[in-house]
């Protein structure tokens, strides 16, 4: 899919564009490769496709260059001597090799590490070994290496003794090339080796990697400003959501967009295929399924470079690469390619891999949401809290969507307020028209404002502030959230508290969060507290503490006891109930969950579609400058998108995005709602990316009859063109199609005349003679 920026979005009456930095997409036909589709490579039969594993790959525009590894290297000029376990990096015009395994690579004797640099020029092909002046990295392989700011950033790695976490710079500009140990502070990752590094937002990211027993599967990121790393935690993925990879090394990570993909490496004794996607906006993992697309690869994608050899692809089916490690990968354009490694049973592989990405832009859904909670502008309900009655403002649409307990409490506050107005028992809470609602107040005197704020922020986002560490009073604020949560009846924020609580119990505030849950009775949390007061590295640490002296004497009798007599542990087979998200509740909500909550009317061509405003307002800067200026009188809305009246069928995918996110439609909606994101101020383009990549690529013999229907009516010239051009040359089976019959006379007339311009006058005079 090409993505090009190529004008300013179309002029509206309202300021309800979006962002500047958002690109106006055009439509451009095929043909295209298929979103996350691998596809092996033919190999090349020059020595630069020899079998090889612990090699480097760079890219370096249309081409990927190879070097080293343990069953080749270069023959040629001054260059390194042959090595693996090395990296390579790309700054500029220019190759950066550092260190690695020297010796006789072949045999695996006589091996050391080396801290040299090199130098390789892509337009000469020329190598130069640096002379680096100040005190040098200690010679290393099996280190990770990124380029950041004219600086190479060389970091842990393998010595020939121990694993190494130390961090190195040396300047790529400054021709002194002067080389520093920079300092390092925070989490920083243990001593570890065999691991890849990929910066991402300014950040660099180090993912597992050989460290001896201290291995694991944590993500960390490392400031290049600050000099300071922290642990990306995940402790807000919920069990049934997808977790971060299998502990590995050897493996792969590169970064394309916000996302940063892993690959094979071993893990565990298993040579896993699976490609891992981290989002580092959402803080999330999910595992990526390939497409299953069959057809042949196209004619377009026919050349790729490898220096010092052109290689020339024919067509092959797509396949994914086996499980593998000490591969090599790197990005070109919006594809991922794949080189080599170790596969089964220690064999050196040759192949070539490639897979295509997506680059959709972000769903914002739930920092939309929010937003609306942040400003609380649209506020229609107050929340009236504990004995001291302090007051929560919120949006009833999100309050009802997420959480039946507070749905309940809204609606026997509705009850009191026509009671109190003289409206009477009978009837719904839609009985007093939206424009003339007052303000709703709902009391909870089981409710304290913080955790309440806290709870109202989940139900917005899906989301909760993870408890900064050392902070006991964050954690006991969850606390007070999670009992919150048993009350209410929300069990994604139960399960949520309950991890981030027990993550984030140590030893300084363990008696201190075992209290308060002993307080609160909340029996699982103080369990969990109880096993870790009585572990052996633990016990004698914490009983020697002033906390423990004061501790009541019930809950000393419980931890002697508890040492003494552990109990035994119970496990259960029973799945945990995570809950619904916030995805699914509002999806729920538009399908007539909400109905009696509606407090707005879209009117399509005349036909109404109850809708509610703080839902509206909060996806679209549309609706929110529209309900902020001036909020209709009769509180009915026309749609159109422009001058354009969308479909039904349109109209109800274009809600669907706005509730809840999606983007699945037929490809006659997308050619209506092309160009709403921009006539609506959607956050992003993310919906006109779909819908660009829905017509591109969904346009069939089928459906074809639909869309230029669709593209006649949306004035869509390109779209309207592209499907003659089908009808065209896929006449013998449009012809049949029963559509055919209810186009319009004026549609009829294009198809006839596009035919006319594409027969030929040998076509016309066959045709001629069998009259």
């Amino acid at each position: 899919m090409s993505c090009k920026s190529t004008k300013v979005a179309p002029s509206v009456d309202f300021d309800h564009s979006c962002s500047d930095s958002v690109e106006y997409l055009t439509l451009n036909f095929g043909p295209f490769e298929t979103v996350h589709r691998w596809r092996r490579l033919p190999p090349c039969d020059e020595f630069v496709g020899a079998r090889r594993s612990k090699h480097t790959v760079v890219a370096y525009r249309d081409a990927i260059y190879v070097f080293g590894g343990d069953n080749g290297a270069f023959t040629t000029g001054t260059p390194p001597a042959p090595r693996y376990h090395h990296s390579a990096v790309v700054y500029g015009s220019s190759m950066f090799v550092f260190g690695g395994y020297t010796g006789d690579i072949y045999s695996n004797s006589n091996l050391k590490n080396k801290n040299d640099l090199f130098e390789y020029k892509f337009a000469t092909g020329q190598w130069t070994e640096w002379k680096v002046e100040g005190s040098l990295p200690v010679a290393r392989s099996a280190h990770g290496a990124t380029v950041y700011s004219d600086k190479l950033w060389i970091f842990a790695g393998y010595d020939g003794n121990a694993r190494l976490n130390d961090m190195w710079t040396i300047n790529l500009q400054d021709r002194e090339h002067a080389c520093w140990e920079r300092p390092q502070s925070g989490e920083i990752p243990p001593s570890c080796c065999n691991f890849p590094v990929a910066v991402c937002r300014d950040k660099m990211f180090v993912f597992s990697g050989q460290s001896g027993a201290k291995i694991t599967n944590n993500l960390f990121q490392f400031e290049f400003k600050g000099h300071m790393w922290t642990r990306i935690p995940t402790e807000h993925l919920l069990r049934g959501s997808p977790p971060p990879p299998q502990r590995r090394y050897g493996h792969t990570m590169v970064a394309f967009d916000r996302q940063l993909y892993v690959f094979g490496g071993a893990a565990d004794n298993t040579l896993p295929n699976e490609l891992h996607c981290y989002d580092v906006d959402s803080q999330s993992w999910e595992v990526i399924h390939p497409s299953m697309d069959t057809s042949l690869m196209p004619s377009w994608i026919n050349v790729f470079k490898q220096s010092p050899c052109t290689i020339s692809f024919t067509s092959l089916p797509p396949q994914m690469p086996s499980g593998r490690l000490f591969h090599a990968a790197a990005v070109i354009q919006d594809a991922m390619y794949i080189f080599g490694g170790t596969v089964d049973n220690n064999v050196r592989s040759g192949e070539m891999y490639r897979f295509q990405f997506s680059c959709y832009p972000k769903c914002t859904l739930h920092e939309d949401y929010g937003k609306l909670w942040e400003n609380r502008q649209f506020c229609d309900v107050e929340f009236i809290l504990g004995e001291r009655e302090e007051r929560v403002l919120g949006h009833i649409a999100i309050v009802t969507a997420r959480c039946q307990w507070l749905r309940k409490k809204i609606l026997q506050a509705w009850d009191r307020q026509r009671q109190e107005s003289d409206e009477g028992a009978a009837g719904g809470p839609r009985d007093i028209p939206a424009s003339n609602r007052p303000m709703l107040e709902v009391s909870i005197r089981e409710a304290e404002a913080q955790p309440f704020e806290v709870l109202m922020q989940f139900l917005y986002t899906d989301k909760i502030q993870y408890p900064r560490r050392g902070h006991v009073q964050d954690v006991l604020l969850i606390m007070d959230v999670y009992k919150l949560a048993l009350s209410f009846q929300l069990s994604r924020l139960e399960q949520l508290c309950v991890q981030y609580i027990e993550a984030s119990v140590d030893l300084q505030n363990v008696l201190s969060v075992c209290e308060n849950a002993n307080k609160l009775q909340l029996d699982q949390l103080k369990e969990h507290c109880l096993n870790f007061v009585v572990k052996e590295s633990h016990f004698n640490q914490v009983i020697m503490t002033k906390e423990f002296e004061r501790l009541s004497t019930p809950l000393i009798v419980e931890i002697v006891r508890r040492k003494q007599q552990p109990p035994l542990r119970l496990y259960s087979d029973q799945p945990v109930d995570i809950g619904t998200s916030l995805v699914q509740d509002m999806k729920a909500y538009l399908e007539g969950g909400g109905l009696e909550f509606c407090d707005i009317v879209l009117l399509l061509d005349g036909q109404p579609r109850p809708a509610h405003k703080a839902i509206l307002a909060a996806r679209s800067s549309y609706f929110e400058a529209m309900f902020r200026s001036f909020m209709p009188v009769d509180g009915q809305v026309n749609i159109s998108i422009g001058e354009m009246v969308p479909s039904k069928q349109a109209f109800e995918s274009m809600l669907r995005y706005i509730y809840y996110g999606d983007v699945n439609m037929p490809p006659e909606d997308s050619l209506y709602l092309f160009a709403a994101p921009y006539y609506y101020g959607f956050s992003n383009n993310r919906l006109q990316a779909y819908c660009k990549q829905n017509l591109e690529m969904n346009v069939t013999v089928e459906n074809v009859l639909q869309i230029l229907e669709a593209a006649d009516k949306t004035q869509a010239l390109d779209m309207k063109k592209h499907c003659l051009h089908i009808i065209v040359h896929q006449f013998i089976k449009v012809s049949k199609l029963p559509n055919l019959r209810s186009l319009s006379q004026l549609l009829l007339l294009d198809i006839i005349e596009s035919l006319a311009t594409h027969i030929s006058d040998k076509q016309c005079a066959e045709m001629g003679s069998d009259i």
